[in-house]
């Protein structure tokens, strides 16, 4: 699967996983919008969870927006492809470690990996980070659950599970 993000550069540079994930090869880096490819994006705002039906459809692409979380509104998910928002998982990073929801780009990028059926490649994706392997521990049950479902209203019912106990 290949990875790209469309970066805004509103991020502390030493701290924007995307930027690290473009140093060591891991993803394609966009600083305009027209060459960000076509594909699935990751975007909060979506109104269908991410499945493993979505990369089923023939989809070989993910892309994610890096952006700090103050301007990633709506409107900055202009791009074209197919939206999806991940479901309920926890952050490792150390600026979020244990907030839900509020991930990285690497960690959103990896997370859908695994959900899509491409774990090795996620661990490949994280491997810069050395809460990488945290990440995929500290969700390891809920994305293995995703991964397993079939389609976008399977994922929420099994996040609804995570969010009541919550």
């Amino acid at each position: 699967m290949s990875i790209h993000a469309y970066y805004e550069g509103d991020d502390d540079p030493d701290k924007c996983t995307a930027r690290r994930l473009e140093r060591f090869d891991r993803a394609i880096l966009h600083r305009t919008m027209s060459g960000v490819p076509y594909g699935v994006v990751l975007n909060p705002h979506a109104e269908r969870a991410l499945s493993p039906a979505d990369v089923a459809d023939g989809l070989g692409t993910l892309v994610a927006l890096d952006c700090s979380w103050e301007s990633a509104e709506e409107a900055s998910f202009s791009m074209n492809g197919v939206h999806r928002a991940l479901p309920f998982l926890v952050a490792a990073n150390p600026v979020n470690y244990g907030k839900p929801f509020q991930l990285t780009t690497a960690e959103a990028l990896a997370a859908a990996l695994v959900i899509v059926g491409e774990r090795e490649h996620a661990e490949l994706l994280l491997e810069p980070f050395r809460w990488g392997e945290t990440f995929l521990t500290l969700n390891e049950e809920p994305l293995r659950r995703y991964s397993e479902c079939k389609d976008s209203s399977e994922v929420v019912a099994v996040q609804e599970e995570y969010l009541a106990e919550e």
